[in-house]
């Protein structure tokens, strides 16, 4: 279990059912291999995500993290459960996406400026090209590059060219932002910094997060919630509030002593299912 800490003025405010943007019951994944075997992926994975929540998926390699948040991105099927998006009127919205997806590699377009890269992320949406250019300049600056919107992305960082793939899919106003290690590819001072801008995105958007990471200080640097999953078949192990207010500083809440002794609890967690695996 997570330690116990004296911060429970800090929680966020627990929320009503009619606030929730996204209710996953049971969902099961089978893969069939090239030898005809069925392997099971994902099993009765049941959780809530809230309108404004980050939750960060956690756990071992192979354990199906990945595999959920692709099933959320509408990008793979599911064998059996459901998943209720509570925000049915927003559905139908042909303004906004319903998920839209940040991925662990850069996947800036080269030959196209930054402007027209948001505006691939648009081409679906019913926006007129006034709508658009508002969303490229209101999401280009929230990212910090109004500076570089008729730049290329040759001409940008690894870090800038990231911030540029989370403008993107912000541009969508999507009911749920997905992010598959969005930082991983990042060298370990741009990480840190990468963090800070993420926490201040999403309280500028008031983004709903599912978020990916093997980084367990990283999880709780900028989440809400952390679930803990089992190695496969992924199942639940626990689910984590995380109990720091969501206006953090990324260096600060990593200085507190609660804050250690929950990155224990949670590799604790994580080496139980690693262990289990290896024996």
């Amino acid at each position: 279990m997570m330690a116990a800490t004296s911060l429970q003025d800090e929680r966020p405010a627990r929320r009503t059912e009619a606030d929730l943007a996204l209710s996953v019951r049971g969902l099961r994944k089978l893969f069939v291999t090239a030898r005809s075997q069925i392997v099971e992926a994902l099993s009765d994975i049941s959780f809530e995500v809230r309108q404004g929540e980050v939750v960060a998926l956690l756990g071992p390699s192979g354990c199906g993290k990945s595999t959920l948040l692709r099933i959320l991105a509408g990008l793979d099927t599911y064998d059996g459960g459901m998943i209720d998006w509570s925000l049915g009127e927003e559905l139908n919205n042909a303004k906004r996406l319903r998920a839209a997806t940040v991925f662990q590699q850069d996947s800036t377009l080269p030959w196209m400026n930054i402007a027209n890269n948001l505006k691939v992320g648009m081409s679906g949406l019913r926006l007129s090209r006034a709508e658009q250019d508002e969303r490229i300049r209101k999401y280009i600056s929230i990212v910090g590059l109004s500076q570089f919107v008729e730049g290329f992305p040759h001409e940008l960082s690894g870090g800038m060219r990231q911030r540029v793939s989370i403008a993107r899919a912000l541009a969508t106003e999507p009911v749920l932002l997905l992010m598959d290690e969005p930082l991983s590819a990042l060298d370990a001072q741009t990480r840190v910094v990468m963090q800070q801008e993420l926490l201040r995105m999403w309280q500028r958007t008031a983004s709903t997060v599912v978020y990916v990471t093997h980084d367990i200080a990283e999880a709780l640097t900028l989440a809400d919630r952390v679930i803990v999953m089992t190695c496969r078949p992924g199942r639940i192990k626990e689910i984590c509030d995380v109990p720091f207010g969501r206006n953090r500083d990324v260096l600060d809440v990593r200085r507190r002593a609660d804050f250690g002794a929950l990155e224990v609890d949670l590799w604790k967690m994580i080496a139980e299912e690693v262990g289990d695996r290896l024996q």
